[in-house]
């Protein structure tokens, strides 16, 4: 809760004024039964026309005011909830797009989206609800029962005897209820995962006809969801069909007393009837009161995830510069016996127990060993090698998504290290593999929101050899693309991506395997405009064919994680055998 409340408590004077209004609204309406007591027991018997309406005006005017003011104090409530919410939200947005690769690995995609929207939820609807049911709910229980003590000792002691019982059944029940409203939203992780795979790759999905096989991955994920989420419902659905029977019990033996004790000419017709009222305020007080510790599990539990994330401490900040290692190289990128493995922690912070079980039975690898190169300022480098063989994990340390295990990583004589992250990263322009077209213009996919031009986007379309197929369409830059560039064909999505990197006119241009969907001649033109046009430029280019990486100044030949091959692509031709095949599969010859 204390999550929760450090940031309602912005709020706190809005929401003091509204839990003021719905407690008189609350209190008005415990007047209503009262005042109906009253009118049937003194004012009737008089026969007093004048005095009847006055009472029934007075009842008149409670109804009103407990309308208005609930309507009041509930429109407070739900702009405290949605300003609170949405300073959450943007906490928990901005912390998600600032983890280290490490920490992203650790909770997940699927995981951060249903944080960011079931969670929040969850959250947002107890906020509101603690407001109006958490204030209504306990004054019509205990207002109930001490008007009722007022009116007839003996009928209000049967409702003391049994509402303390509901209570403590109601906080135990509730208790218990945390931990499985946890493992709910695990499953509900684990359901975003597929669907989100699905999503991605519904062409495959359909190409390879496995629509059962996923459908099967989907329905197994939902079931144990459902499972859980029935486990959880039972438990916290078993106070209100407990707390109906015995306040139905005692409202029976209300009547049953209460009709004795009227024939007996102890208590008066309007006191039963108050009584039977107050009863059923005080059953919507305590299934009130119900729902508020239902909520406030799933929101403990909702909480408990979102804090993980919002909480964490930033894992890659800048060392000082007199704490950071130092190179008296001349190279502007040097890479110094570098190695990194993947999935260091225990195990990611958030997974179904069969993952974790899996994930904890593997061995940890390093995916990076005795990494050592060095690229001097406006040169090239290719890097080749199998899938998996770690390239992308070079350029993952390189703009420092993730720290090296071992060794040290230079960009102009400065440890990567010591750089602000934005500073770092203004340095580069970066095609990823499977990077992202987003739902907007042409033009704003390629500005990507920084102080570029028209002139200079024009001129990065033209080098990235975008611009010809962009200005055939009739509204040209201002065409959108559609999610993940649909409408757009994979060479052009790639070009577009290009001409994204060199926008910004980067010092560093990084390439991973965005070539890939381009034909030999738009590979060779790209290649020729980025050398005569950003010869200042030091380029890195990541690539499965040879073509695409021969003419630069040198090539890594990386295989299992480890430099095999080291040079200029003559060299590399004559000492590298596993590269010599490539280049006889690829190009037919040696």
């Amino acid at each position: 809760m204390k999550f929760i409340l450090s940031y309602v408590k912005k709020y706190r004077f809005m929401v003091a004024v509204g839990m003021l209004v719905k407690l008189s609204a609350a209190v008005a309406e415990l007047m209503l039964p009262y005042v109906l007591e009253h009118l049937v027991d003194d004012v009737a018997p008089l026969r007093n026309m004048g005095l009847i309406f006055a009472w029934g005006g007075v009842m008149l005017l409670l109804v009103v005011y407990v309308r208005q003011a609930n309507v009041k104090a509930n429109r407070m409530a739900v702009r405290v909830a949605k300003n609170s919410i949405y300073e959450i939200r943007r906490d928990l947005f901005w912390k998600s797009v600032n983890l280290s690769g490490g920490q992203l690995d650790e909770f997940g995609l699927p995981s951060l989206n249903s944080r960011m929207t079931s969670d929040s939820y969850n959250l947002q609807s107890f906020i509101q609800s603690s407001q109006t049911m958490g204030i209504r709910s306990p004054i019509l229980l205990l207002g109930g029962i001490s008007i009722t003590l007022t009116m007839d000792v003996g009928l209000a002691s049967i409702l003391c005897i049994m509402a303390p019982i509901l209570i403590v059944a109601v906080v135990c029940v509730s208790m218990k209820g945390i931990p499985l409203y946890d493992k709910v939203q695990r499953s509900m992780d684990d359901i975003v995962r597929i669907m989100r795979e699905n999503i991605t790759g519904i062409r495959v999905v359909k190409a390879l006809s496995k629509e059962d096989y996923e459908m099967r991955r989907f329905d197994q994920s939902n079931r144990e969801m459902e499972r859980r989420d029935i486990k959880a419902g039972i438990i916290m659905a078993l106070p209100g069909p407990i707390m109906t029977f015995m306040l139905n019990i005692g409202l029976t033996i209300v009547v049953i007393v209460g009709a004795y004790r009227v024939n007996g000419g102890m208590t008066q017709p309007g006191v039963i009837l108050a009584f039977l009222t107050y009863f059923n305020m005080i059953l919507m007080g305590v299934m009130g009161l119900n729902r508020i510790f239902m909520m406030m599990s799933k929101a403990n539990a909702s909480a408990h995830r979102i804090a993980a994330v919002v909480g964490t401490q930033d894992e890659l900040v800048p060392v000082p510069a007199e704490e950071a290692a130092a190179t008296a190289r001349e190279e502007y990128i040097v890479f110094e016996n570098v190695a990194f493995s993947y999935g260091k922690s225990d195990h990611p912070a958030e997974e179904s127990d069969a993952s974790r079980e899996k994930f904890d039975g593997l061995e940890r690898q390093k995916c990076l060993e005795n990494i050592d190169f060095a690229v001097k300022k406006g040169g090239s480098l290719g890097i080749i090698g199998a899938t998996g063989c770690g390239k992308t994990t070079i350029i993952n340390l390189l703009m420092r998504f993730y720290d090296a295990d071992e060794g040290h990583i230079f960009i102009g004589g400065k440890d990567v290290r010591s750089y602000d992250k934005d500073e770092l990263h203004r340095l580069f322009g970066v095609v990823f593999q499977n990077d992202v077209i987003f739902a907007d213009s042409l033009q704003e996919n390629i500005s990507f929101g920084r102080d570029v031009t028209m002139e200079e986007l024009e001129k990065a379309a033209g080098d990235a050899m975008a611009r010809e197929f962009i200005e055939n369409y009739e509204d040209t830059y201002e065409h959108k693309a559609v999610v993940r560039g649909a409408n757009l064909s994979g060479g052009q999505r790639q070009r577009v991506l290009i001409a994204r990197a060199l926008a910004a006119a980067p010092q560093i241009l990084v390439l991973d395997d965005s070539s890939s969907a381009l034909d030999y001649k738009t590979d060779a033109a790209l290649r020729r405009a980025i050398r005569e046009h950003h010869g200042d430029t030091t380029t890195i280019i990541i690539a499965q064919r040879i073509s695409s990486i021969m003419g630069l100044d040198e090539i890594i030949m990386l295989d299992e994680g480890r430099i095999i091959g080291y040079g200029t692509h003559e060299e590399l031709l004559e000492c590298c055998a596993m590269y010599r095949e490539i280049y006889r599969t690829q190009m037919g010859s040696v």
